[in-house]
Order: C-alpha cells, then structure tokens, then sequence
C-alpha cells in the first residue's frame, strides 16, 4: 500500500469507525458485574465491539463460557453476594497487571412482594444482592479505580426516583438507596479524579422480572408448596411482557457516556417512552412539593421557580 493510500485509509478509520472506538487505546479495562444476560450482556458486547476489553463477570459455567467466546471479553466468575469470589477477581487484575479502568456495579435481582405478606428472608435477599453486592464490589475494586483515576458506574433504575407500587417497596427501595450510594461515592472520589454516576433505566428487555418470578416459584416448591395453573401462566404473561421490550441499546448508549464523555453526568435516565420519562419527572416534582408543604421555612412559589431556573441554567450544585 503506497503512502497516500495508507493516509486514506487512516482518515476512514477516524471518521467512520464505531462511536468511541477510536479512544479505546486510551484507556484500561472495565469490568461488568451480572454480563450475562439483560444490561450487562448488551453493555459488555457493545463495549467489546468498540474495542475495549471487559471483564465480564457472570455465575453459571454455561455464560462464562459463552462470554469467553466473544472478542475482547475475559469471562469472570463474579457472584457478588461472595467476597471470595470477589477478591480472587482482585487478584487476577492485579496479577495480571492490566489495571482497572472502571467498575460497572450492574448485578442486581427483582421482586419482593407485599410487607405484610413476604417474608424477611426474601425481602432480606434483593438488598443483599442490590445493596451489600454493590458495596462490596465497590470497596474491593475502588483502589484499582484510583490509581486508573477511572469511572465507577451503576445500574439504578427510575424506581429509585419514583414512588414503589405496591410489592416492589423493597426492590425499588434498593435502588433508592443507590442513588444516596452515588451521591456520597462521588463526592468520596472527586479528590482521586475518579467519576461516579449512575444510569436509571426504564422498562428494558432483561431477565430480571422472569428470574424474580421463576425464584418464588423454586422457594415455594422447596418449602414443598405446589406451583399451580395459574402461577404458571404468571411466569408466562412475565415472560411475554418482559420479552416485549426493547433491546437495552439506548441504556448501553448512557453508560457509553458515562464511561468515557469528558464530562460525564451524575444522573442518566434511559427510558423507552414518553410516558416512563413524563411519570418519573412528575414523581420528583410531586416529591417537591410534599416537601415544600410543612415548617416555617418553605418556599414560595416564586421561590421555587427561581430554584428551578438555577439548577437548569447550571448555577446550583449537583449535591
């Protein structure tokens, strides 16, 4: 190939090339919590398709193996309830020198059900996952982070900034809890240079509402209960609703962002439809004014439009 046609080529690869290919050698590797499936499987191909290297974590031999088979993907066995497991992933990074550019926390589990009628243990489960797993990981992977000074991303949902229906209090109270999570972990991490966010999808093609059912399906049965007629065609309806969504491509697109924008956002809701984007903002609305409505010191209408001008004109902070 002559020079100028080494040159033409080149200017292709820079113009044409995949969205954030190009700066992929800049940068160390990820790694994604719960790749297997839903978010994780679509964020971690498409990463991996724009040349970065992830490592991808998973719990079953059968999505390990297929994870492994994918191009710039090293599967990891990664349940993050166990901090055996998590520490020997510590290990390997460390051993294998590579550093860690950033942590994706984006295992998690649905379901919960009605206080008075679910037991702790269940309820007890989703926060061990969603909570204490996103914890863990974090503290274990935050000082390869640092020294990267990378990002620390997490998957919440905008059921951690809208009111819990009925049976999901201890779902969405998990992702409430990890927004305060990235508030704090943000302003922790500013002075290492590394950037917190957090992408809050909407109603996403996932496994997430299939496994939450099939889990009480296999309690009950366990506990020697019979799974019914009825409960099967739940699972079913479950299935077809969830299946019915679209591909998580736009979600993708938001932690594509959030991992290598030069100005990253704090907040990211990802949402299919004008109605999901118009319930969550009404919801914090709502919220504002209930907290607006008790005390000697609420604001005034007026007040309040003036707070608003600010926050959008980029005058208040984020915290």
């Amino acid at each position: 190939m002559n020079k100028l046609a080494q040159i033409v080529v080149t200017v292709a690869l820079v113009f044409f090339a995949a969205p954030y290919a190009v700066a992929s050698d800049k940068h160390g590797p990820i790694l994604i919590t719960g790749a297997s499936t839903g978010i994780g499987r679509n964020l971690a191909e498409t990463l991996a398709e724009n040349g970065y290297h992830v490592y991808a974590g998973a719990r079953k031999d059968k999505d390990l193996a297929e994870l492994d088979e994918i191009d710039n993907i090293t599967a990891v066995r990664l349940d993050v309830t166990r901090q055996d497991q998590i520490d020997a992933v510590v290990e390997m990074i460390e051993e294998k020198g590579t550093g860690l550019y950033a942590l994706v926390n984006n295992a998690g589990v649905g379901g919960g059900g009605q206080v008075v009628d679910t037991a702790v243990a269940d309820q007890t489960f989703i926060y061990t996952v969603n909570v204490e797993g996103v914890y863990r990981t974090t503290k274990a992977f935050a000082p390869l982070v640092m020294e990267s000074k990378g990002r620390v991303v997490t998957t919440g949902s905008i059921a951690g900034t809208i009111s819990a229906f009925p049976g999901f209090s201890a779902y969405a109270g998990s992702k409430h809890w990890i927004e305060a999570f990235t508030d704090g972990l943000a302003a922790e991490m500013e002075p290492h240079g590394v950037s917190v966010s957090v992408v809050e999808p909407g109603n996403y093609k996932s496994n997430i509402r299939r496994s939450s059912v099939a889990r009480g399906l296999e309690r009950l049965e366990a506990a020697g209960g019979e799974v019914t007629e009825e409960m099967k065609k739940t699972y079913e309806a479950t299935a077809e609703r969830e299946l019915s969504y679209k591909e998580p491509d736009e979600v993708s697109a938001a932690f594509m962002h959030a991992l290598f924008d030069d100005k990253p956002l704090r907040r990211y809701v990802v949402v299919p439809n004008a109605e999901e984007q118009a319930l969550t903002i009404r919801t914090k609305v709502n919220e504002l004014v209930q907290l607006n409505q008790w005390g000697p010191y609420s604001y005034s209408r007026d007040q309040l439009v003036e707070l608003l001008d600010e926050a959008l004109s980029g005058e208040a902070t984020s915290e």
